[in-house]
């Protein structure tokens, strides 16, 4: 098995970066038209920037508002209006879904894709993966596109703007990478471009979550008061950046199969990806039979930030023996990432480490 290390064409961040999308767009050889798929706050926002920005270049563009779930449905009707309008790009404005659904979008036209989060909640922006949604919120399946985006433009001024809940669960997301990671590397299976982890991605992987650690709690106050610092630059570009590229090409594991698990119960819906990642990666800390100390730093800075470590905060205060077993019967079904842990797991397996991380969570001192 060859080695493979995937990154987008060009990654760009810093406060104000969205005025510069057209121009950055012309530096890796793009031109209009373009759609712009944009969730409805981005729309809102920065339809008036897109335009300017769009006209300066000499470029027609079309704004379409995302459906609000990435499903077949939403991929396939974007593709239609791409391909109505003549399109040579589609950029994603918004969270997570509405890149993935563009992205899709692109990939099905074989156009160029430009990823323009405006919150920093998940590790989707660089990413070639799209995850597939039903109309109800529960997890399908996984699409892997045959490229990276071709741009990845961030502006930290936005993203500070956003509700600091968004930020956080982005944290979640990146703090799994490097268990995840180390995980599917230990275990010998492909990325998720089916190649073998690369030393270059485990590092990532690492600083992703050594970053977090780092810098989470000072970003956090920092984005209350909407203030770009360097510390929320950094976690920025860790939930963007570094888990982007680590989860692509080091692998997932048994923290996104939890995630996905959980999708099935409607009454989860309310968490946010990061958030019910969060909890996964306690879910794989107990798999992994880590050390006490390495389980209860992690829901140490999980509470600090406001991250779940419990069911309960999940949306499950009362969760039923089935519920559980739903959870852990769709974390392992076949196909899915906790396949890529260094052992074979089943269902019973993830039904009890689920039961053990909930009491684990809600048992380790805050003040500690």
């Amino acid at each position: 098995m060859h080695r493979v290390f995937c990154a987008p064409l060009r990654y760009v961040q810093g406060e104000g970066a969205f005025s510069r999308l057209a121009a950055e767009m012309a530096l890796v050889g793009l031109s209009g038209p373009v759609l712009v798929v944009g969730g409805r706050s981005a729309v809102a926002t920065l339809a008036p920037v897109w335009a300017e920005g769009m006209a300066a270049a000499g470029w027609h563009h079309r704004v379409r508002s995302f459906g609000g779930e990435c499903t077949a449905a939403e991929i396939d009707d974007l593709a239609t209006e791409a391909r109505s309008l003549g399109a040579r790009a589609i950029v994603g404005a918004g969270g997570g879904k509405c890149l993935d659904a563009a992205r899709a979008a692109a990939a099905a036209t074989g156009l160029a894709f430009v990823s323009c989060p405006t919150v920093a909640s998940t590790d989707a922006p660089t990413s070639a993966l799209s995850v597939v949604y039903s109309a109800a919120g529960a997890f399908e399946s996984y699409r892997i596109h045959g490229r990276n985006p071709d741009l990845v433009l961030v502006d930290s001024g936005v993203i500070v703007r956003a509700p600091v809940r968004y930020l956080v669960a982005g944290m979640g997301d990146a703090l799994s990478t490097w268990y995840e990671g180390r995980a599917a590397a230990a275990a010998g299976r492909p990325n998720m471009r089916g190649g073998a982890t690369t030393a270059a991605a485990l590092a990532i992987a690492r600083l992703c979550r050594d970053t977090v650690l780092a810098d989470g709690v000072a970003a956090v106050a920092a984005a209350r008061e909407q203030r770009v610092t360097p510390e929320v630059d950094a976690i920025i570009e860790a939930n963007t950046l570094l888990s982007g590229l680590g989860f692509e090409s080091a692998g997932l594991a048994a923290a996104h199969a939890v995630h996905n698990g959980l999708t099935a119960l409607p009454a989860t819906h309310g968490a946010l990806h990061g958030e019910k990642v969060a909890f996964g990666t306690l879910v794989q800390l107990v798999l992994d039979a880590a050390p006490a100390e390495e389980f209860a730093a992690v829901v140490r800075f999980c509470r600090t930030v406001g991250l779940p470590v419990t069911l309960r905060d999940l949306g499950l205060p009362a969760a039923t023996a089935a519920d559980i077993d739903t959870i852990a019967r769709r974390a392992t079904q076949p196909g899915e990432t906790i396949h890529n842990m260094p052992r074979p797991v089943t269902a019973a397996e993830v039904a009890a480490a689920i039961r053990a991380a909930d009491e684990r969570g809600a048992g380790v001192d805050r003040a500690a």
